[in-house]
């Protein structure tokens, strides 16, 4: 029987069972029947998960075959909007979907000014302007990828694609439209364009270690990249000549001075958002006093004396004194304006100065914020990578480069908990919307 088989496949494929890929192929022809058979016959307690499992698995062995993503098919996504953090997040979530159908990006508008409502004062910056496009490529090679619309051959129409909308819109009728769309007619059009909400507001489908590879691969454009290299600089030089006046020795004996940065929202919006936010929620742990944050970093041990703390505040609170006093003597507070360098956040759109800002926080020897921010919350993400990569995997009890610090949830001594993201998690929804209940 088993001759008789071999046979038939043999006449399948047109070739000899005694070639190895041949016999490959009749493998891969077997499993295949077996698993129908198997799926048919459970079919009456459901297979979505099964049917999930097949789009991840086709698409995996497709983007880690030879060719890649696919450069002749396109998506095409609308203009991402609202603060950096978000859009970055709305940009990865593009991307994603993107991967699931097997298509190139196309370079998508980002958003240099800050409107949440009145959409048409928005002002569109490209994504090459703030981020290195080819750097990107490479460094995300068969993870995604970016076209330009010079790269269109425009052989076929666009197909558009509504993106659904309320609570009838669930995650599954989401995936199911994603699905549909990666084959048929559908897919024969070079270039699927999404219509619809901002990409940050699509269902989320994907693991933060997805994201993670992604944002990984958004590197600055030198221009601004030198504008971050300038404020940290001046930090640590400010930190340095603070030191070498308690210091013994040559000062050109002295290691560069490390500074902590502190996220410190407390202005107004940020206060009635998280007030509103405890209420629905039932969650306390979200709004932070000035008091409560200057107390809980001030509770941190091991820092060492004197040190520069650079407080990331919104510009409203660059005249508001209060934010500068208050710390303990051996915390050394600044914020742009104090420092010098507001001239360099001035020239640039809210977008860029935003960049900068995060750049800022994220190259800082300890990060304290708010586990509720995104802006915090990716800070702290990318700043997990860097331990993982140094074969860290939990910062919880043992004293690590690149501590990370959430002030808005008490710890032992009335310290600022310490925070690492959670890699494992099957969705971005900590991040995006804040959560308590992180790490450590």
């Amino acid at each position: 029987m088993e001759f008789s088989s071999n046979c038939k496949l043999s006449r399948l494929f047109g070739c000899h069972l005694t070639s190895l890929t041949c016999k490959c192929l009749a493998l891969v022809t077997t499993a295949l029947f077996f698993r129908a058979l198997l799926l048919h016959s459970f079919s009456d307690y459901g297979v979505i998960e099964w049917n999930n499992l097949d789009l991840i698995l086709s698409h995996s062995l497709l983007l880690n075959s030879d060719d890649g993503i696919r450069r002749d098919k396109f998506l095409e996504v609308p203009q991402i909007v609202w603060g950096l953090n978000n859009q970055k997040i709305a940009f990865a979530r593009a991307c994603l979907s993107a991967r699931m159908l097997n298509r190139t990006l196309l370079m998508p508008s980002l958003s240099a000014s800050l409107f949440y409502k009145e959409i048409d004062r928005l002002q569109p910056i490209f994504f090459d302007k703030v981020f290195q496009f080819e750097t990107f490529n490479s460094l995300c090679d068969g993870f995604v990828r970016l076209g330009r619309y010079s790269d269109l051959k425009n052989q076929t129409g666009i197909y558009d694609l509504q993106k659904g909308s309320g609570r009838k819109w669930t995650v599954e009728r989401d995936l199911e439209q994603l699905k549909q769309s990666s084959r048929g007619s559908v897919d024969e059009h070079e270039v699927i364009r999404i219509v619809g909400k901002n990409p940050f507001l699509w269902h989320d489908h994907w693991p933060v270690k997805d994201y993670a590879r992604i944002f990984e691969c958004l590197v600055l454009v030198d221009e601004i990249g030198k504008e971050a290299d300038k404020v940290v600089s001046k930090i640590r030089r400010i930190g340095g000549e603070l030191r070498s006046k308690t210091e013994t020795g040559p000062n050109n004996s002295l290691p560069p001075a490390p500074y902590i940065a502190v996220h410190m929202r407390v202005e107004i919006d940020w206060m009635i958002h998280c007030k509103k936010l405890e209420q629905r929620s039932g969650i306390s742990q979200i709004c932070s006093s000035k008091q409560e944050i200057m107390e809980r970093v001030g509770n941190i041990v091991h820092l060492e004396s004197p040190t520069v703390v650079y407080l990331a505040v919104a510009d409203s609170l660059l005249n508001d004194s209060s934010i500068l006093g208050g710390w303990k003597k051996e915390l050394l507070p600044f914020e742009k304006k104090k420092l010098g360098v507001d001239g360099i956040y001035k020239k640039h759109p809210y977008l860029i100065q935003s960049a900068i800002d995060y750049e800022v926080c994220s190259r800082a020897d300890v990060f304290i914020g708010n586990s509720f921010s995104t802006f915090s919350s990716l800070i702290v993400l990318e700043r997990t990578q860097k331990m993982i990569r140094m074969g860290i995997t939990s910062s919880c009890d043992i004293d690590v480069r690149w501590p990370s610090y959430a002030y808005n949830i008490p710890g032992v001594l009335n310290r600022p908990q310490k925070w690492m993201t959670n890699m494992s998690d099957s969705s971005l929804k900590a991040i995006s919307y804040g959560s308590n209940a992180i790490s450590c």
